[in-house]
């Protein structure tokens, strides 16, 4: 699939660039074990915008996780001396701490009762990711996907199989940045679509040779689902369209810095 061109003519007009996004609602509360994929084509179907070829599905962490049964029973945790000193310093719950320490590969930073860790897959976030919330039951935790790009490609497939259609998917989450008030959703996963659009080596418009300009498609595509996903909405899935994009290399890892070129560790 080809890259947008906005100077593109159609019946003798620029070509507007465009695309549009939209949630899909109606998914009920996903548990371990549930057919995703079924869950998102019915969807897609019961409001009248079944899928079709290029579309791009934004996933939402949590309802991977769930079907994926990645979630965590509180009351069986036991946490380690070292949570437990942890927690008493920051009065919070050591078992909830024991399971941020088991997601993760390092501790980054640790300051004002938040745990800033680097997890298994590369990303460093907030208690490695680890999260109570739209999960029911306070003693319920999510963790992220074992490895979200496998989850993305199953996803892909399985909706290929089922109904003929050649869709990419992203599995985002919720991220906090250095530097930045707020948050803002980024992509854990990725298939069927590349995560980053190189510009390098190109001309702007004035003749200038660009030389490290990359965009985190992946990671602006997430960010514009979470305007329709929020928070409280119960839209786990959203649905990005007519947008043109390459289709690979797919993997979301292309996002994590290496560690060579990080200036910040």
């Amino acid at each position: 699939m080809r890259q947008s061109n906005p100077k593109e003519v159609v019946q003798g007009q620029p070509r507007i660039p465009e695309f549009r996004v939209f949630g899909l609602t109606g998914i009920p509360e996903v548990t371990a074990g549930d057919d995703l994929a079924g869950l998102v084509l019915e969807a897609a179907r019961g409001q009248g915008t079944p899928l079709q070829d290029g579309d791009i599905l934004v996933v939402t962490q949590k309802v991977v996780s769930k079907a994926e049964g990645r979630t965590v029973d509180l009351r069986q945790v036991q946490p380690s001396p070292f949570a437990q000193a942890l927690a008493a310093q920051w009065d919070k719950d050591p078992r909830h701490v024991e399971v941020v320490l088991r997601e993760s590969r390092r501790i980054v930073k640790m300051d004002r009762g938040v745990i800033i860790t680097e997890t298994r897959h590369g990303f460093i976030c907030a208690n490695a990711g680890v999260d109570g919330s739209n999960v029911p039951g306070e003693h319920c935790l999510t963790l992220l996907p074992e490895d979200p790009d496998g989850s993305a490609r199953r996803l892909r497939q399985e909706i290929k199989e089922r109904t003929g259609v050649t869709v990419a998917i992203l599995i985002s989450d919720t991220f906090s940045r250095p530097w930045r008030s707020g948050t803002t959703d980024i992509a854990l996963g990725s298939a069927g679509i590349n995560p980053l659009k190189d510009y390098r080596g190109l001309e702007d418009r004035y003749g200038n040779l660009l030389r490290v300009s990359v965009a985190a498609v992946a990671d602006e595509l997430t960010g514009a689902a979470e305007l329709v996903t929020r928070k409280t909405s119960g839209i786990p899935v959203v649905v990005v369209r007519g947008l043109e994009y390459e289709t690979a290399p797919d993997s979301a890892q292309a996002l994590v810095r290496e560690a060579a070129l990080d200036l910040f560790r």
